[in-house]
C-alpha cells in the first residue's frame, strides 16, 4: 500500500505545473484549493494538515529549481509564479512514459504535442489513477533536461527550398571540391 501523503503529493505537483504550463510565460498566483480543494480552518484560523501539505509541495517545487515564484499569500498560495526553464524544457519534451498515445490519423505536428511530457501528466490527471499521477510524477522529477534532437521533429519540419539542407539532420553538406595543392583542406575554398 503506497503512502496517502506521497500520492497527495504527486497530484499536487502535477496540478501546480499544469496549471502554470497552460499560462506560460506569464506568472500567475496558484492557490491550493485550487489545487487540493477547498480547506475550512479550524477555529483558531488553522489549515488542515493537507491543505499545508500541497503548500509546502509548491514551496518544494520552487525550493527544486522547478517553478519560481515572488511571494506567499498567507498559507493560501503563491504569488506570480512561473516555470522554470528546467520545468518548460521537462513539459515539452517527448515522454518515453505514455500514458495515452496518439490517434493514428492527426497531423504530425498534433501528434507530436500528444507525446509531449505535459500531454501525458493530463492523461495521468483524467484518468484520476493514484498508480498513473505518481508514476508520471516520479517520471518527470527523476529526469534531468536533455537537448531536443533534430530527429523529434521529422515529419513536421521539412527543407524550405530545394537543395536545401533537411533540417532533420538526415543529409549532411557535401564536402566542397578542393583545387589541387589547395594548402588547407580543411578551410573552404570561398574564405
Amino acid at each position: 500500500m503506497a503512502d496517502l501523503h506521497i500520492e497527495e503529493f504527486c497530484h499536487d505537483t502535477l496540478r501546480t505545473l499544469i496549471q502554470l504550463y497552460q499560462v506560460f510565460p506569464r506568472r500567475r498566483a496558484i492557490y491550493v484549493e485550487d489545487i487540493c480543494g477547498e480547506d475550512e480552518p479550524d477555529e483558531l484560523g488553522m489549515h488542515s494538515a493537507r491543505h499545508l501539505a500541497c503548500l509546502g509541495t509548491m514551496l518544494w517545487l520552487a525550493e527544486e529549481g522547478y517553478i519560481r515564484y515572488i511571494d506567499t499569500i498567507y498559507q493560501e498560495g503563491i504569488d506570480q509564479a512561473v516555470l522554470t526553464h528546467r520545468s518548460f524544457v521537462l513539459l515539452t519534451g517527448v515522454s518515453n512514459l505514455r500514458l495515452r498515445e496518439p490517434e493514428p490519423d492527426i497531423p504530425p505536428g498534433v501528434a507530436h504535442e500528444k507525446l509531449m511530457l505535459s500531454e501525458q501528466m493530463r492523461a495521468a490527471l483524467q484518468s484520476r489513477s493514484s498508480e498513473r499521477i505518481t508514476a508520471v510524477a516520479r517520471y518527470f522529477l527523476s529526469h534531468e533536461p536533455q537537448p531536443v534532437q533534430a530527429d523529434e521533429y521529422r515529419g513536421i519540419i521539412t527543407p524550405e527550398r530545394p537543395g536545401e539542407p533537411d533540417p532533420e539532420g538526415a543529409e549532411d553538406p557535401p564536402e566542397p571540391d578542393y583545387p589541387p595543392g589547395w594548402p588547407e583542406q580543411g578551410k573552404s575554398p570561398h574564405s
